[in-house]
């Protein structure tokens, strides 16, 4: 390692951002890859002057410090060319471009480097991060359920991250501040048609550091979307502030409660952000306005105006170099691989309107393809008028990103499509997409899922969020991965899947405001629909009093509702062929769930997944189901579900393979009779952090290859019928912070390949019996652990240890989806 002085590194920093600025002032040709690196240097700036003021010795590796020292300096005379460059020099812009982008890539590089060692430099303040991390894995995710926690949840209302590179928004950003910042207007609304950047301007509006320095910690961001839960949205304030979550009976009450945190939060500096805003919710602008206040500030992103709140603040499209430089990015034609003519591309651009989005999809699914496909698709949209004139022609636009897809895949294309079946602006776990696309495309491995969803990242028709403190860990645990959607991007899908008629849809996607069914339901003459998935979306008005149907062909049911009380449909009981039912709950608590004994005549009913549901008791009401093989429990009330059980859980469910339990905080004793289960391979018990003791039945789960009891804080001992788990081939204790120590006989689990073991800070020693684990190779732990496995090393000579340092990433707040 090399120590050098900030010093060092501001002058080299001062002299090449004085070259940038000269440059980029009075040269329009890079003037976009040039302002990007600007925006880097911004970043860079105050953490060079912090080490420089503070006299900061930075440890960089050798060739790190030497690589950025050259960086510096051949960057400043790369500038120094590129003032040069006439603009009939076509082969120098493409050189420069190219070197340009390297550059930024180290500036990059350097941001990142500065930051970590800015984050070490907080951590050596910290008395020890591992207990300011124990405390806060340990507070209860379930913050609004009657439990009176004042503790806030950074996922709720918290700012999003923009998109990775953000080009054409410095005009209108200092627009909107200079319009908010003025003491005439209180609401203003920033309108555009969807896909033109509305939201992403109003984030880089929260993180600029004029608008920090006015508001401070006092700013909230909130989603409203186009059917809005005035409940939930009031709810998410409170617990995003920090304080208890009220239980609202009505929106009257809810109205009440946010006018109360209006008067609350405004006596300092408020801003708050009302993003997606459709014609709906004109109501809830119309009580801010009311309450006007101030010290109050309210941005709205919608697709609509709202003239009769003032004037609108009207988002344009794109510049025609701002969009280049977008597209160029998209589309990856710096990469020295592309032979893709500059005139082609700016055609192509033309024909997306200036719309960021658009512009986007379009570039990534043109990315690699061979010249001969520009042209061809330029062709097809040369044929009809622009594509562009509306949210329709939009569609019509992204559709060719569709077409590219399904010449890759059907099945991905497939994968897609089923993405519109989750309501708008929610994240949608992937494990539940895990059990979709298992059963209705035959996707066997739960890594492939996953990598479908990768590909469909990478073409932006969808964004993979992963949680988990090590988004590396490769080892089959996916609650912690999620997929969110653009609002345009889900309508994309919906689109897509409504083309046909009602009868013939191979997914029939049900979207209901309280009691109002569709016109074609209520008028139906017993006719059967097709679908092989149905996906039916209510609010908290909606009553559970169902229509009937018939779905002879139907797999997959979703169904995704917010009401406190919810009815299974009774059509469930002939849908013969269904092979998975999700149920989801949106909100914070969880709801009773009626008519569950229907499912009992499902003889393909293979996974069930619930979410936010209050299981049943099962002696009051049992059903069989002899065909299910996997069982998830997402943030369930679970305690009343095994109380005062007689019955013989093995007759019930015979065949069950596979059971999740995940966030289910009233879960203290694991019940015995799960043990009964004696065909699961596989169970995982996560999150769930009252859970402090395991049966010592667990040992007749001789069948069981894969055991998760990560985050489960409580837990402080593994019963020592353990030993019995022959075929038991991963164990995963990860984050049980409480574990004091292994079962002595451990060394009997003759299987026994992979161990994580992170964070289990309380262990002091390991049996000797683990010198029996000769099947053992992976051991995972921190470097507290590591120590106890040093002794054993020598035997164990097949024995990989994987320390995995400590941090203080606390991405995993976000897991909670509202």
């Amino acid at each position: 390692m090399v120590l050098v002085r900030g010093e060092a590194l501001e002058a080299s920093f001062v002299a090449l951002y004085d070259a940038i600025k000269e440059v980029n002032e009075h040269h329009l040709m890079f003037k976009a890859l040039l302002g990007d690196i600007r925006s880097t240097l911004d970043s860079i700036e105050p953490l060079i002057k912090e080490t420089a003021e503070d006299d900061k010795e930075l440890d960089f590796p050798e060739d790190e410090l030497q690589n950025f020292g050259v960086q510096m300096e051949e960057g400043i005379e790369l500038i120094r060319k590129c003032s040069k460059v006439g603009p009939l020099s076509t082969y120098k812009k493409y050189k420069y471009t190219n070197k340009l982008a390297e550059l930024g890539k180290s500036l990059q590089r350097l941001l990142d480097i500065l930051k970590v060692h800015s984050i070490r430099d907080v951590k050596k303040t910290l008395v020890t991060v591992k207990n300011i991390e124990t405390k806060v894995q340990q507070i209860d995710v379930n913050i609004g359920i009657h439990n009176n926690s004042s503790e806030s949840i950074e996922g709720s209302c918290a700012i999003p991250e923009p998109p990775p590179l953000v080009v054409g928004l410095d005009g209108p950003l200092k627009e909107l501040k200079m319009k908010l910042f003025s003491d005439e207007i209180s609401m203003l609304v920033l309108t555009a048609p969807g896909g033109c950047g509305k939201t992403t301007l109003a984030t880089k509006f929260c993180q600029d550091g004029d608008v920090r320095d006015k508001f401070k910690n006092n700013i909230f961001f909130v989603t409203v979307s186009k059917k809005p839960n005035l409940n939930l949205i009031v709810e998410e304030l409170y617990q995003r502030k920090g304080s208890q979550v009220p239980d609202f009976q009505h929106e009257v009450i809810a109205l009440n409660w946010l006018h109360e945190f209006l008067n609350q939060m405004g006596q300092d500096p408020l801003l708050l952000v009302l993003d997606d805003v459709w014609s709906e919710s004109e109501f809830l602008l119309e009580k801010f306005d009311e309450w006007r206040m101030s010290n109050c500030k309210i941005l709205v992103t919608s697709r609509f105006a709202f003239p009769r709140f003032g004037s609108p603040y009207n988002l344009k499209s794109l510049s025609d170099e701002d969009a280049f430089a977008l597209f160029n990015h998209s589309a990856y034609l710096g990469d020295v691989r592309s032979h893709v003519p500059e005139d082609l591309a700016r055609q192509v651009i033309k024909h997306c309107k200036g719309f960021p989005l658009a512009i986007t999809v379009v570039g990534r699914s043109l990315c690699g393809q061979p010249i001969e496909i520009w042209q061809k698709r330029l062709i097809e949209w040369t044929k009809g008028s622009s594509i562009l004139d509306s949210d329709h022609d939009l569609l019509v636009c992204l559709q060719s990103s569709l077409d590219a897809l399904e010449k890759q895949s059907i099945t991905i294309k497939e994968c897609f499509l089923d993405l519109g079946s989750f309501p708008e602006d929610q994240r949608i776990p992937a494990t539940t997409l895990i059990d979709i696309w298992a059963e209705s495309y035959k996707i066997d491995e739960d890594w492939l899922c996953i990598a479908n969803l990768c590909e469909l990242t990478n073409r932006n028709l969808a964004t993979l969020i992963i949680t988990r403190k090590d988004p590396r860990e490769v080892d089959g645990y996916y609650s912690e991965h999620f997929v969110t959607l653009h609002d345009i991007i889900r309508e994309l899908a919906i689109y897509q899947s409504s083309v046909e008629s009602i009868e013939q849809r191979k997914r029939l996607i049900i979207d209901m405001s309280g009691d109002n069914f569709p016109e074609w339901w209520t008028e139906q003459k017993c006719q059967p629909i097709n679908a092989h998935l149905l996906s039916i979306s209510t609010d908290g008005d909606f009553s559970s009093k169902w229509l009937n149907m018939q779905l002879p062909q139907a797999e997959v049911l979703i169904l995704n509702f917010q009401s406190k009380k919810y009815a299974l449909p009774e059509f469930v009981e002939k849908m013969d062929k269904l092979k998975v039912l999700i149920v989801t709950k949106y909100g914070l608590l969880p709801a009773e769930l009626d008519n569950f004994p229907l499912l009992g005549s499902l003889s393909n009913l293979k996974r069930i997944r619930l979410e936010r549901i209050a299981i049943p008791s099962m002696s009051k009401t049992p059903v069989q189901l002899k065909s299910l093989e996997k069982i998830s429990l997402f943030m369930c009330k679970v305690g009343q579900a095994f109380d005062n059980c007689s019955i013989q859980l093995f007759n019930l469910l015979p065949n069950v393979v596979e059971m999740n339990i995940d966030y289910c905080n009233d879960l203290v004793k694991l019940p015995a009779m799960l043990c009964d289960l004696i065909c699961l391979k596989k169970l995982s018990i996560t999150n769930s952090h009252k859970l402090s003791v395991l049966p010592e039945e667990i040992g007749k789960l001789v069948n069981l290859k894969v055991l998760r009891l990560r985050s489960c804080t409580e837990l402080s001992e593994l019963p020592d019928s353990i030993r019995n788990l022959k075929l038991l081939n991963f164990l995963d204790i990860s984050d049980c912070f409480s574990m004091k120590e292994l079962p002595e006989h451990i060394g009997e689990m003759c299987s026994l390949e992979t161990l994580n073991m992170r964070q289990c800070s309380r262990l002091q020693e390991l049996p000797a019996s683990v010198l029996d684990l000769e099947q053992l190779k992976d051991v995972i732990c921190d470097e507290e652990t590591e120590i106890l496995w040093n002794p054993y090393l020598p035997i164990l000579q097949n024995l990989h240890i994987r320390v995995v340092k400590e941090d203080i990433n606390l991405n995993w707040l976000h897991t909670f989806p509202s």
